[in-house]
């Protein structure tokens, strides 16, 4: 591989899903690898296989339907692991197998306890058998950032000869300062003898806020690949996020000599799309992706800018998805030009029936408020009903009552399981009383962990985007609600959620410590 190429990692589907609530379902999986292979992303960390039955079925649909990126499954060095990712990636038009073990003194010592040879004989045997089911096998030394540089260079080394075509260096506990990575990285590519047979990866973590620092760090110093996420949604602080890393390294080719062959004019559909599935906004100071990192508030700022761009910013909002202008559509728009609209935002619908639905929203939607956004539309459609095969709860009607003064009251009507239920609750507020309502009802038996609320466009007629985290016995869910009445939006909310918690499966992610 040239040296000016930088391979994008994207592990989205599998360390961010890591995030807690931010859970996916297969479809959702499959909605979010397509939209990265749209962008044109390198490699497509897909799951963990081991982990669950519904984390295999979900690497092993993305392997199906993605073609023009690789499809990787993570796996520990253990023969059962390497075997379910190779048999999750079957079929796959281009495949990899990540498989990772231990490296630091206190992980080889305290979690493993292996010693340092076992380690390495582990490693090896673990790639040979990888080899096995594909060509593309990668390596990572777990907390490599904490662990000995001639250890690094002893396992990297062996497992190299035993096949292995990517290392990756995972800063697994964010530790790292970024002279210091880059040191490190620069270290290993030049005492490995076989470094030139791989190509050299980072995976940073943001403990510190320094995971894309590092990152570019790394790059400079000869890695070209980084492991990154949309939005750096991941584990504890998150991860590198993708679009700050392929920004930097493309506005900056003064500095570096390598680039990404991404389609940047996908970041910002990319990353509203992965906030609206797993519950996770961007806050409105996020670099690239957040609502204010185009704007200018500042007259001085703002004359500059009308005079020439170049004064303050130092890249175009178009370049990474910015839409210059807005299509607006209305309740006169037809179901043709909606249909249109959601495919220019790539939404696809899978039959009649949920195109049909989601347009029945819509012109509701329309009739409550005169200009209907793109930002409406992906809330209206991360919303459906359909996006979750066999409700068991649906929200049949609402209504509140809430005066000075008075204790807020909450009547509402639950189609359960096909049936109609009516339930009425006091609350300390409208919209604590209809979640009592809804758990006179349901019996859930789930602790409420996040409760938010985002405008989704401005104005006072803008929808209320609701999301609501519920937590039961360890499981961890996100519902979504959007609605112009915010006491609505939240009934949604808390009743998707509750819809997801009844379809979600307990994944135990048996690495106990992130790549």
């Amino acid at each position: 591989m040239s040296n000016d190429k930088l391979v994008i990692f994207d592990t989205t589907l599998r360390d961010g899903e890591q995030s807690p609530g931010a859970s996916m379902t297969r479809d959702e999986k499959l909605r979010i690898a397509k939209a990265l292979e749209r962008m044109r992303v390198d490699v497509i960390e897909a799951g963990f296989p081991i982990a669950s039955q519904g984390d295999f079925e979900s690497v092993q649909a993305v392997a199906q339907a993605i073609q023009d990126s690789t499809v990787c499954g993570l796996a520990r060095a253990l023969d059962k692991d390497i075997k379910r990712a190779g048999e999750a990636l079957r079929g796959a038009k281009s495949a990899r197998i990540h498989t990772f073990i231990a490296t630091s003194p206190i992980h080889m010592q305290k979690k493993l306890r292996m010693q340092p040879d076992q380690v390495v004989e582990q490693a090896v045997k673990s790639v040979k058998l990888a080899r096995g089911f594909t060509d593309n096998v990668e390596f990572s030394p777990e907390d490599a950032g904490r662990s000995e540089l001639d250890f690094l260079c002893r396992i990297i080394e062996a497992v190299i000869d035993a096949g292995a075509s990517t290392i990756n260096i995972p800063d697994t506990v964010g530790y790292n300062i970024p002279h210091q990575f880059g040191e490190l990285i620069r270290q290993l590519i030049e005492r490995i003898p076989n470094s030139d047979k791989a190509v050299f990866s980072v995976h940073c973590h943001n403990d510190l806020g320094l995971a894309v620092g590092n990152s570019l760090a790394a790059v400079l110093n000869g890695a070209r690949q980084v492991e990154c996420t949309i939005n750096g949604l991941g584990e504890r602080a998150g991860n590198a996020s993708l679009e700050e890393v392929v920004m930097a390294v493309r506005t900056r080719q003064d500095i570096f000599s390598c680039d990404t062959t991404l389609d940047a004019t996908q970041i910002v559909p990319c990353s509203r799309l992965v906030s609206g599935i797993t519950g996770f906004p961007v806050q409105p100071n996020k670099a690239i992706v957040g609502a204010n990192a185009f704007a200018h508030e500042s007259g001085i700022h703002q004359d500059g800018v009308l005079k020439s761009r170049e004064t303050y910013e130092i890249m175009r909002a178009q370049d990474v998805g910015w839409a210059t202008n807005r299509i607006v559509l209305g309740k006169h728009s037809g179901r043709n030009a909606f249909k249109t609209r959601l495919q220019e935002l790539n939404f696809e619908f899978n039959s009649e029936h949920e195109l049909n639905a989601a347009f029945s929203r819509f012109k509701d939607l329309a009739d409550k408020k005169h200009e209907v956004y793109d930002e409406d539309l992906q809330a209206l459609v991360a919303d459906s009903n359909w996006a979750i095969e066999n409700e068991r709860f649906q929200l049949v009607s609402l209504h509140v009552c809430s005066e000075t003064g008075e204790t807020p009251n909450a009547t509402l009507v639950l189609c359960v399981d096909g049936k109609e239920v009516k339930a009425t609750s006091d609350g300390s507020g409208p919209v604590d009383a209809a979640f009592r309502a809804i758990e006179s009802v349901v019996h859930s038996d789930t602790r409420l962990q996040l409760y938010s609320v985002n405008n989704i466009t401005s104005g006072t007629d803008a929808q209320g985007e609701v999301t609501v985290r519920l937590e039961k016995s360890g499981l961890i869910v996100n519902g979504q609600g959007a609605d112009t009445d915010i006491v609505i939006a939240s009934t949604h909310a808390y009743i998707n959620a509750l819809n997801k918690l009844l379809h979600s499966e307990a994944r135990e992610h048996p690495q106990h410590g992130d790549v």
